[in-house]
């Protein structure tokens, strides 16, 4: 295989169909409608189901009843849309259907604007839905990375029978750059023995989300909470860059970590002790390294274009062993390297009398400078 020029939204809509999709339905919304677009081409030149349907709402519960079919389905959409899907979303973890969900991020709340930002973290990891279950969360920070965690999305979706979000933004979406795509897998050729199908002669199947009976929900919970306590054990995904011997940390994720990277070299080369922990999988969070590291580390960063969202779990993570400032641009406000790196000089100079309250500094920051 060669590396070719790819859009973003292009080359997750494509490695979802080299990924063996059978069925896409989706809804446009700048700005992931790329994604929507190559599929209304690609999927019925593949013999596979496309459908635009007339809302955010109708399409998620059109992924319903294919998952309960056992196909493999995705849909896509951005930040206003996928708010409109959450209800969907809760009926499809409570049927313990497998299904991938791409959300490309822009600027909010409300409708706010079409440019990149991070701010449906808490909505799509800590969860925007009903209920007590936890989707896979995924976050590449290229087109690359893009390309292989979708395909990784439907393997973990199938495998633990969950609900699987592909989290990306609006640079990554549209942004090209070059990528090599996987070779064709097979499609699903047999129907999984909890699916729905319309077979004579077999036991009955019937799905729902619906269960009046507390104590059978309550094991029903259970169940799924040590699901995820499996998921948590085995599917933790990061990379770290310069960690070894680092005094200082920066954490960031998704494009805003691809930024930070470049900060955090320029920092090295000027002789600063800092590295990067970048991490891919948001659900479950890779927060038994971060706690491994806070006892090498004299201060930690935290960058991301909102307002302080991932901040928690690292504090979480953390506790109050090590400094954490955070660095934040909102609204669809993409930070530049150098102002990261400036944070970094802050960071480095030493704690100031707002350290304990993080989230206080960066406002009173902003309102300085704009």
């Amino acid at each position: 295989m060669s590396r070719e020029l790819w859009k973003g939204n292009e080359a997750v809509a494509e490695a979802a169909i080299r990924a063996g999709l059978q069925a896409y339905f989706g809804y446009p919304i700048t700005p992931q409608t790329e994604l929507l677009e190559w599929m209304a081409r690609r999927m019925p030149e593949e013999g596979r189901v496309f459908l635009q349907a007339e809302s955010e709402l109708a399409a998620i519960n059109m992924v319903y009843g294919a998952a309960c079919a056992g196909a493999r389905t995705l849909t896509s959409s951005s930040s206003p849309g996928i708010s409109l899907m959450m209800e969907g979303l809760s009926y499809i973890a409570g049927t313990e259907v497998p299904m991938v969900l791409v959300d490309v991020m822009r600027g909010g709340p409300g409708l706010g604007n079409i440019a990149p930002a991070q701010s449906d973290y808490n909505q799509i990891v800590h969860g925007g839905t009903h209920g007590d279950f936890h989707p896979i969360v995924l976050a590449p920070a290229s087109v690359q990375e893009a390309v292989d965690l979708t395909g990784l999305a439907f393997e973990l979706a199938e495998r633990y029978r969950s609900v699987a979000v592909v989290l990306t933004d609006g640079a990554l979406g549209q942004m090209m750059e070059p990528a090599e795509l996987p070779p064709f897998a097979p499609l699903p050729t047999n129907i999984p023995d909890w699916a729905v199908s319309g077979s004579a002669g077999r036991e009955r199947r019937y799905l729902s989300s619906i269960n009046m009976d507390t104590a059978i929900q309550e094991s029903a919970n259970l169940r799924w909470a040590a699901r995820w306590e499996t998921i948590c054990s085995r599917e933790v995904r990061f990379k770290g860059y310069f960690l070894e011997g680092a005094r200082f940390l920066v954490v960031s994720f998704g494009s805003a970590g691809r930024i930070a990277l470049s900060a955090v070299r320029a920092a090295r080369a000027e002789g600063i002790p800092v590295g990067l922990l970048r991490p891919i999988s948001l659900a479950p969070f890779p927060s038994a390294v971060l706690d491994e590291l806070a006892a090498q580390l004299d201060g930690v960063l935290v960058v991301e274009m909102n307002a302080g969202q991932m901040l928690e779990d690292v504090r979480l993570a953390m506790g109050r062993r090590t400094p954490i400032e955070f660095f934040g641009r909102l609204g669809g406000v993409v930070p530049f390297p150098d102002e990261v790196l400036a944070e970094i000089h802050r960071l480095v100079a030493g704690p100031r009398s707002s350290v304990g309250n993080p989230r206080a500094r960066w406002l009173e920051r902003r309102i300085v400078v704009p």
